[in-house]
């Protein structure tokens, strides 16, 4: 008999053609929420630390945070609808939709895998209408509203695999009972890459494209990364 299959995705510059942590980052500055200069320059420090991949992301997930921590659900709720109108959804790219839809028609079971927070990629997981999201989970306060700090292991590097596990063990199951397929654009998903049954580079920066020809890997350019 054969396995059930799992087909996984990275988000940013694989499913999309941007880093929605970064937008965020910078719709949060268009906005007023945080400091134009020194803002801007810890983000793209941040992302530099993430592309080279020596990333805190404890660090990062509280600078990243902070601005909606401190004002809160409601206006977090409101600005989130303005950035996926703006931002999200303009960088939407059909080959992007067709690839996800393609393999939930033929059975898959779809998830989004991402190093970037709940709070930012949950809404967009929906737009590709996958429900099921592996993401950075926030810690929440006794009030409900988050504190800054993460809960548990975060989705990052090896952290993805662990997540990945934790996942297929509350469904029952384990790496030899599914076929899995990783779609990805990052170095930085390499642990995951090797651990699925079918790596895909996908949109793959420099490092990524020599190691898929290297090893053989599947590599799909859905569009250019920006």
């Amino acid at each position: 008999m054969s396995r059930p299959r799992i087909t996984l995705f990275d988000l940013d510059h694989t499913l999309l053609p941007i880093d929605s942590d970064y937008s965020w980052g910078e719709f949060t500055q268009r906005i007023g929420w945080t400091d134009r200069v020194e803002f801007k320059r810890r983000n793209d420090e941040f992302y530099a630390h993430y592309v080279a991949g020596t990333l805190d992301v404890h660090d990062y997930v509280r600078f990243a945070v902070e601005a909606m921590r401190v004002r809160g659900q409601a206006a977090y709720e409101e600005a989130h609808r303005r950035f996926m109108h703006e931002w999200i959804t303009p960088a939407l790219r059909p080959a992007a939709l067709d690839l996800v839809r393609g393999h939930q028609q033929q059975g898959d079971t779809v998830a989004i895998v991402t190093a970037t927070n709940e709070m930012v990629t949950r809404p967009i997981a929906a737009i590709f209408g996958v429900p099921e999201l592996i993401a950075v989970e926030l810690e929440r306060d006794a009030g409900g509203w988050i504190t800054g700090e993460i809960a548990g292991v975060p989705s990052m590097r090896e952290g993805k695999v662990v997540r990945v596990q934790q996942w297929l063990a509350g469904r029952g199951l384990d790496w030899l009972d599914v076929e899995t397929t990783f779609y990805s654009d990052s170095m930085n998903d390499l642990p995951l890459l090797e651990q699925v049954d079918h790596p895909v580079a996908t949109n793959p920066d420099a490092r990524l494209r020599t190691l898929a020809l290297e090893r053989g890997w599947r590599i799909l350019d859905l569009f250019e990364r920006e």
